[in-house]
């Protein structure tokens, strides 16, 4: 429960927490005294802590009921506490957590909530009509580019009942250790990607043709056609490749492509939206620019709608393991048997020794824009992180690449790299994405509705056109985390149906995709 302060407001969040957090536009200055009479003895900016305590060098400082660090130097009562004066405790070790020993809050199905999608024949629901067109390595990159413009001008006019043509880029495919264990991840992730919802099944593959990759890898899991420049060139075919000698010069190749997308567009053109209940859902969660509102306001209300998600019988993910790893010690508990809180577990031990043999350690999570917005170190950013979560048991865990296997709440293991992690949801086959914010970013996926939730007020009001909800209204009281819970599963529910566009989508602003390659490249 928050407690709070009238103006000059702070928020404690827990009543074992010896700081508190500057709600007010502009924060506060030295002098000002706060509701219970503590002086501020430094300026705080909004965002940032204010020491409720005096606190010796060593000292445990407390946020969210848990230690976030402990006092590198003696801090007064009514002192700032940031990275500066802080020490970053030890993670949680991973031997020895509790494993599945939570019980499961009770609750009830919520049910006859819906939305209009498009119905796959795998079972899969979209809430785009999109056509996806996938490389298998790099050296396309630029062909695609340039056809999607084409298909966009003079084909995407001709069948109205498609959304968008979205090149899927990357940077794999050759010149890398393709047989290396971990080449497995970004192997998995593009094939995972070609089978998101939003795409109907119709991802055509464009490859160049001596890439350790092979374009029809891609789409092994169906009927691999290749496309051959003939008059009578097979209506299915969903791999071209550019070194193919039947094509004399890039026009020719162009011409493929345009003629084997005209086929893709048909089919998808025969779609369309049909009532689909709330359980065919299947949200990522995400943070990006985070500051210390997002684990007060925007994260607990993504975290109530992940609830109502799940209690309507659909699925939702959280990622981002070094957003995971300072907050595990509360998530095993929450596994629903002992062998998915070991799976946690072991997601967290490979990240440990994959940062390892990278010469780096959690603590460079954090960014510049995250401390400037209050958050001192990766514990305070993880503890507010995995809020997003909700109270609901979590079901599954998944590694990078891999597809969501079970409804309800599933970890996906990924970096916390927005672009990274949210190439990976898609992959894992989310049709619909929230995004919460601090700080601000203009991130979007072409493939994918992506809601940004701002945390604080300011932030909403000054990109009132890039923020299509604004959580900050809990921070000043205007709202609660159910009301703006509720809020937000309504909008999902609306985005979802395709009678409201997210803001990006209307501005069109689109991210690329990042793929995660944990494996040498040669």
């Amino acid at each position: 429960m928050i407690q709070s302060t009238p103006a000059p407001r702070v928020i404690r969040i827990h009543p074992r927490d010896n700081v508190a957090v500057v709600v007010g536009r502009g924060g506060l200055a030295a002098g000002e005294r706060l509701d219970d009479g503590i002086e501020l003895q430094a300026d705080v900016p909004q965002g940032h802590k204010v020491a409720l305590v005096a606190l010796a060098e060593g000292d445990e400082v407390i946020r969210y009921g848990e230690v976030i660090g402990t006092a590198a130097t003696p801090i007064p009562q009514g002192g700032h506490v940031s990275e500066t004066n802080l020490h970053m405790p030890t993670p949680p070790a991973l031997e020895d957590l509790p494993l599945a020993t939570r019980q499961a809050p009770q609750t009830e199905p919520l049910e006859g909530y819906t939305f209009e999608g498009f119905r796959n024949a795998d079972g899969s629901v979209g809430t785009k009509n999109v056509l996806g067109i996938t490389t298998s390595v790099q050296c396309v990159a630029g062909t695609v580019d340039h056809v999607v413009q084409r298909i966009k001008r003079e084909l995407l006019p001709r069948f109205p009942n498609v959304d968008d043509v979205v090149g899927l880029n990357h940077s794999y495919g050759c010149g890398v250790a393709i047989n290396a264990p971990a080449a497995v991840v970004p192997i998995r992730t593009l094939k995972h990607l070609a089978l998101n919802p939003n795409f109907g099944n119709e991802v055509m593959v464009i490859g160049l043709g001596c890439e350790k990759l092979q374009p029809s890898t891609l789409v092994e899991d169906r009927p691999v056609k290749i496309y051959e420049n003939t008059e009578a060139a097979d209506p299915e075919a969903n791999v071209l490749s550019l070194q193919d000698e039947s094509f004399t010069g890039f026009g020719e190749m162009i011409e493929g492509i345009m003629a084997m997308a005209e086929r893709h567009l048909e089919r998808l053109d025969r779609r369309r939206r049909e009532t689909c209940p709330a359980s065919e859902l299947v949200v990522g969660m995400q943070c990006g620019g985070s500051d210390a509102f997002s684990g007060l306001t925007a994260n607990p209300a993504v975290g109530f709608a992940t609830d109502l998600i799940v209690r309507a019988g659909g699925s939702v993910m959280f990622s981002e393991v070094t957003e995971v790893r300072d907050a595990i010690h509360l998530l095993t508990p929450r596994a629903v048997n002992p062998e998915v809180g070991q799976a946690l577990i072991d997601q967290m031990a490979w990240y440990d020794d994959y940062l390892s043999q990278g010469q780096a350690d959690r603590s460079a999570n954090t960014s510049p824009g995250n401390k400037q917005g209050g958050l001192s170190n990766i514990v305070e950013k993880a503890l507010g992180s995995v809020i997003k979560s909700g109270d609901s048991p979590i079901a599954d865990v998944i590694g990078p690449g891999e597809r969501v296997r079970k409804r309800g709440l599933t970890f996906a293991a990924t970096p916390a790299s927005d672009f990274i992690c949210g190439t990976l949801q898609a992959a894992a086959g989310m049709n619909l994405q929230v995004f919460t914010t601090g700080r601000g970013t203009p991130y979007n996926l072409p493939m994918t509705p992506v809601i940004k939730v701002s945390s604080n007020s300011t932030l909403g009001q000054r990109w009132h056109d890039l923020i299509d909800l604004d959580a900050g209204r809990i921070a000043t009281g205007d709202a609660t985390i159910e009301d703006m819970g509720w809020e937000l599963f309504h909008l999902i529910l609306e985005v979802a149906s395709g009678r409201q566009r997210v803001a990006a989508d209307r501005l069109g602003l689109y991210n690329d995709l990042v793929l995660f390659n944990p494996a040498p490249v040669t």
